[in-house]
């Protein structure tokens, strides 16, 4: 029997909880305010944390905080660079004009890395092909592999590779892997406890458990980087799973994909990116004795290493994208999983579209994700409307991450043009200043176009309304997937 004193105390209890979820909110909202984050990004929170009660707090304690200032300390940051450092070129002793030289100089000021030349890269475009030149590359090891994967899942080709690693090890080579947790976290930890049974020094980067479940989820290192003998480097978009070389599951179509194999100076830029972040996991610092002679190869392709992440000052990725685009004359071709532009790059492609410039994106008709999916299809009407060309691929999942300016500049790497890849991820780029390579990438980017299909604006507006709602309903939140 309910008494009026227990009936009291009830509602006061519930009066308490009230005003606490509450005060929690709006602390909340005026900590996202205080930050002075993107207007954009941060209207959207307060919209989750006011208008999604207790859904949009949790979200914002698991994916809402920044990560600055948590790095590796300046003191070992400067070790390292004096230990080893990759090693650039005199900009004023080079032949290329303002636009790239001011380019080069805000990738360096933002990422630290210098525009290296004598390079060769090659372009690698199925799994079939990267994976049978790394693991040959792998076999032929002598000193170390640095191998560093957002994905590396224990299926067929992640325990083809896993097989190589450990043979490596027993013979007295140096192997470092780091794998992303959250990107890797349906492979066993059998598989990577196998390795480190071999002598590999295995590590996650921001092992996802409690108590630091809310403070890391968010935070991902999508980095795909292999260093090999300090000669032989590899990076893009191709994670270490069956999709890229055997197909996914049932499907058996295999994800398109863009990746590179470096040799030459270049090679330097991506052993101390790999090393700072080996450095940022581990408690005792690991700065190498060695460093790379000069390779034989010679010639003027250009080369400079960008990374990107939320312990970064500057939002590196998508500042040297911003002055990329805004410097473009002819070209502007983009290839992207996802289209979540910042308001700074949105406007930038309209900007150039709306002045005569061929402005083409192209995305897959079908990505691995839904949400995503409408969150970038409510982007086109937009783009349409300011005369910039929308592809979709269709064959199956495009995953490419590229971007061609006119005839001399291309960027590819693991960055998505998305806010995730520009904010949250642990992400890297090589910027290419070389005539004939962009050719080979638009000779790529044609060949892609004969398998897709060219959005037309009158038929984009005949699309259904309920699709239109659902891209509308998730532009809103865009800033924060």
């Amino acid at each position: 029997m309910w008494f009026p004193e227990t009936i009291h105390l009830s509602s006061w209890l519930l009066f308490l909880a009230l005003a606490l979820y509450f005060v929690f909110i709006i602390a909340a909202v005026v900590f996202v305010v205080k930050e002075n984050r993107n207007p954009i990004r941060a209207l959207s929170w307060v919209i989750a944390l006011i208008f999604l009660p207790g859904v949009g707090l949790i979200f914002y304690l698991f994916f809402g905080r920044s990560m600055r200032g948590e790095m590796m300390t300046q003191a070992n940051r400067r070790r390292l660079a004096h230990s080893f450092s990759p090693s650039g070129v005199k900009l004023k002793d080079l032949n290329i004009s303002r636009e790239q030289k001011n380019l080069v100089i805000l990738g360096t000021e933002t990422g630290g890395f210098p525009l290296t030349f004598n390079n060769e890269i090659e372009i690698l475009t199925d799994g079939t092909s990267k994976f049978t030149a790394l693991k040959k590359d792998l076999e032929d090891a002598k000193k170390y592999i640095y191998l560093q994967y957002y994905i590396f899942l224990d299926d067929r080709i992640g325990n083809e590779i896993a097989e190589i690693l450990i043979k490596k090890a027993r013979e007295g080579v140096e192997v470092k892997v780091i794998y992303d947790h959250v990107g890797s976290f349906s492979a066993r930890n059998k598989f990577f406890k196998n390795m480190q049974n071999a002598g590999i020094e295995v590590h996650p980067f921001f092992r996802v458990n409690f108590p630091q479940f809310a403070n890391r989820i968010n935070w991902r290192n999508h980095r795909k980087i292999v260093v090999i003998d300090d000669k032989t480097g590899y990076i893009g978009g191709m994670n270490i799973a069956d999709r890229y070389a055997y197909g996914n599951g049932k499907n058996k179509e295999l994800w398109r994909d863009t990746h590179f194999r470096v040799e030459g100076d270049i090679v330097d830029s991506l052993k101390y990116s790999f090393l700072v972040d080996w450095n940022f996991l581990k408690e005792n610092p690991y700065f190498p004795t060695t460093v790379r002679p000069m390779q034989e190869i010679k010639n003027e392709r250009g080369i400079q290493l960008v990374t990107g992440g939320p312990i970064s000052r500057w939002d590196n990725l998508s500042l040297t994208f911003l002055k990329a685009i805004t410097s473009a004359k002819k070209l502007i071709w983009i290839q992207t999983p996802y289209f979540l532009p910042t308001d700074a790059l949105i406007h930038a492609l309209e900007a150039a579209a709306l002045s005569n410039i061929d402005v083409r994106i192209m995305m897959p008709a079908h990505t691995d994700s839904l949400l995503l999916h409408y969150s970038s299809f409510s982007y086109i009407t937009q783009c349409l409307a300011a005369g910039i060309k929308i592809y979709l691929y269709q064959p199956g999942m495009l995953h490419a991450k590229a971007m061609i300016i006119d005839d001399n500049l291309v960027t590819a790497g693991s960055t998505n043009f998305d806010f995730r890849s520009f904010e949250n991820n642990f992400e890297c780029n090589l910027f290419i200043h070389d005539t004939d390579f962009n050719k080979k990438m638009r000779d790529i980017f044609y060949e892609d176009l004969k398998h897709c299909v060219k959005v037309h604006r009158e038929q984009w507006k005949r699309r259904p309304i309920g699709q239109r709602f659902l891209e509308s309903v998730l532009r809103l939140v865009s800033p924060i997937l």
